[in-house]
């Protein structure tokens, strides 16, 4: 994991992120790392092609965010993945082998050519792009304008 810029204070970060997040039910762990995610988004593409992907991806984010667990690491992964109904040693062993990288690597490319410089990054229509975390209504407005026709 990497430590995160000077003077950042975890514990008023995982505040306002909690007070961010508790309409909807989501809360945040003070986290002064940042955990290396490539492990855990190849797990999470095994678990696509798997047909746990949401799954996987929803215990990933709680792991991570919620509880603090450092999805850099293989065994945090694997557990993560077991723990969804994943077969670790078959997820070790595609992990090795590199089967999910170019997928991920096809991943950044897009996001290269859509300009994406924060996460999430939501393009709608091949067009629209909002960033952020957004109320509805702009995803609606979006929707919306390239259902009528529109580029925004």
């Amino acid at each position: 994991m990497v430590r995160l810029w000077p003077g950042y204070d975890p514990v008023a970060a995982a505040a306002r992120l909690n007070e961010a997040g508790a309409p909807y039910g989501i809360t945040f762990a003070a986290r002064e790392m940042v955990a290396n995610s490539r492990l855990a988004l190849e797990a999470a593409e095994f678990a696509r092609d798997h047909g746990r992907y949401g799954e996987v991806h929803q215990r990933l984010f709680s792991a991570y965010f919620q509880k603090g667990l450092n999805i850099g690491e293989l065994e945090s992964v694997l557990q993560v993945a077991e723990e969804a109904g994943l077969d670790p040693p078959a997820l070790r062993e595609a992990l090795a082998r590199g089967t999910y990288r170019q997928r991920l690597e096809a991943v950044r490319d897009l996001g290269r050519q859509y300009q994406v410089t924060a996460i999430p990054t939501f393009i709608i229509g091949g067009t629209a792009k909002i960033v952020g975390a957004q109320p509805y209504s702009v995803f609606a407005g979006a929707v919306e304008s390239r259902l009528a026709g529109g580029a925004s």
